[in-house]
């Protein structure tokens, strides 16, 4: 259910698109938005910094693509968002030497630390990549081929994401675990 929580606002911002255009689309993507980020607020009382980026620059892209009418702001959007991801997992893994997936996931997954600093520098390749890609597309190919990228180029998280899970998988550690009271051994 999380991963379609993920997806649905594109999906309905495709959708719109096909049906009434690119205002109406960054119009229901918007409104998807803020009612995805409240349905997770809902299930997990907070939103992550992901969950803020996210939702901060859908609000003023969309704005601003309404505002202006002009589509490239909603276009670039995504652009804007994988560029800001890399930069600031890049920054915190190789000049504050901090992994900030460990910090969010080190809690979940027990890794030893040259597998989750791959993982940080696989997940900036992969946001330089996805930025690339976003900008290209929407820089050089029409609305509609942008509109179907978006649709069709979930592609690429869903392989990166598979990807990362066979990886992590094969490296996943098994925490100690600590004698219970009820074991009747002598600590």
């Amino acid at each position: 259910m999380k991963i379609l929580l993920d997806f649905l606002p594109w999906v309905l911002f495709v959708a719109a698109y096909k049906l009434q255009g690119i205002y109406t689309a960054t119009a229901v993507v918007m409104a998807a938005t803020v009612v995805q980020m409240a349905i997770i607020y809902g299930i997990d009382k907070k939103l992550t910094a992901m969950h803020k980026a996210t939702l901060a620059l859908v609000l003023v892209f969309g704005a601003l693509t309404l505002w202006l009418h002009d589509a490239r702001f909603i276009k670039f959007k995504p652009t804007v968002l994988y560029a800001a991801i890399a930069i600031a997992l890049a920054a915190a893994q190789w000049g504050w030497r901090k992994n900030l997936l460990k910090t969010m996931l080190g809690s979940q997954l027990t890794l030893p630390e040259p597998v989750w600093h791959r993982l940080g520098a696989a997940w900036v390749v992969y946001c330089l990549f996805m930025a690339a890609l976003n900008g290209y597309v929407a820089a050089f190919y029409s609305t509609n081929a942008w509109a179907a990228f978006k649709l069709w180029g979930y592609v690429f998280p869903v392989i990166f994401i598979i990807g990362q899970g066979v990886y992590v998988a094969r490296h996943l550690q098994t925490p100690p675990e600590e004698p219970s009271a009820s074991s009747g051994e002598a600590p």
